[in-house]
């Protein structure tokens, strides 16, 4: 049988008996790592190990590693990294340069979460942020018009495959219009479609084969003036057919705030509305185990995009890692300031 449509977190730096039972009898796809995960390296390969062994698989192993604010690895074992931002600001002040940062960022990523088995970044982020909207995204975005974001995520994307981790970009259909933190609230978005084809789909247009896609917890009310694209069937189904999106969909996280309800309703939801898998980041065992209750078993189409995703696996290119990060550490010096 094929796995459960679900990602799920752990809640802690060791996999505990009944974490160790759940993957087990439940089954999902694969898990996603936190900062509450994080202690040493040889700690979090331990931990990637112990899940994979308890699924009986080498299920994907997902992380948020962008730099900047939204890092979950971090000093004194792995590196700081900059904003996505900060590659523009190279870019300005050495035209291409910023591009190879871009690119050699992502490539010394791909290589932090190799040596750890993680094989899964959810990275690019293809928000346009409007002036004036919510700082959740910010300087997380690689820029303020749709062709900078496309131009920086390229190198990204490529820089990860280099390093034989998968890209999920985010958050679909852009979080860069609204106004309230979908962790905490559910944003409404009033732009006409019109604004929204323009602007926020160009990115996702254009990268609608990577491997995974993430949506937005965000009412888009041009695409379903009542539902948050993760539970728009309407939604979806548009966003698919106007994108030719080919990526897996996962949903953004279930628990986070802006959605409401039982958990077990809002992984049913997601399943039903389009999402080809239901993201769970928490570690909350009750949760995990409504979760598990409300995603079916990976079937049809969702079966069919999460194992093409996932056929792109492979082995690392050769890399030498000191010449990288001389030259990376010297692209990010053109544009001032420190790392991150």
């Amino acid at each position: 049988m094929a796995p459960r449509a679900a990602i799920v977190g752990l809640s802690g730096p060791r996999l505990t008996a009944g974490e160790r039972a759940y993957l087990k009898a439940a089954d999902p796809l694969g898990i996603i790592l936190f900062a509450r995960n994080v202690e040493t390296p040889d700690q979090v390969a331990g931990l990637v190990g112990e899940a994979r062994a308890a699924l009986g698989r080498v299920a994907p192993v997902l992380i948020d590693q962008e730099g900047g604010r939204v890092q979950r690895l971090g000093p004194p074992h792995w590196r700081r990294y900059p904003p996505a931002r900060r590659f523009e600001a190279i870019e300005k002040a050495a035209p291409a340069m910023g591009l190879e940062a871009a690119r050699l960022g992502a490539r010394l990523i791909a290589d932090d979460l190799q040596a750890l088995g993680i094989d899964v970044d959810c990275l690019p982020l293809l928000d346009v942020p409007l002036q004036g909207a919510h700082d959740i995204i910010g300087d997380r975005a690689y820029g303020h018009e749709a062709d900078s974001v496309i131009r920086f995520a390229a190198p990204v994307l490529e820089g990860l495959a280099e390093g034989g981790v998968l890209g999920v970009i985010k958050h679909l259909p852009g979080h860069g219009r609204a106004f309230a933190d979908s962790h905490e609230e559910l944003p409404r978005v009033d732009a006409p479609l019109e604004a929204l084809k323009k602007s926020d789909f160009p990115p996702f247009r254009a990268f609608c084969d990577a491997p995974f896609a993430m949506t937005a917890h965000v009412v888009y009310e041009a695409l379903d003036p009542d539902l948050p694209v993760t539970w728009s069937a309407s939604a979806l189904a548009y966003l698919r057919r106007e994108l030719k999106l080919g990526a897996a969909l996962m949903s953004d996280d279930l628990s986070m705030k802006a959605l409401d309800g039982p958990m077990r309703q809002r992984a049913e939801r997601a399943i039903a509305a389009g999402c080809d898998l239901a993201l769970h980041c928490n570690g909350d065992a009750a949760e995990m185990d409504a979760v598990a209750e409300g995603t079916p078993h990976l079937e049809g189409e969702a079966l069919a995009r999460v194992d093409r995703a996932l056929t792109l696996r492979h082995a690392p290119a050769a890399f030498d890692r000191k010449r990288a990060e001389r030259r990376f550490d010297a692209l990010l010096a053109l544009a001032g300031g420190e790392g991150a």
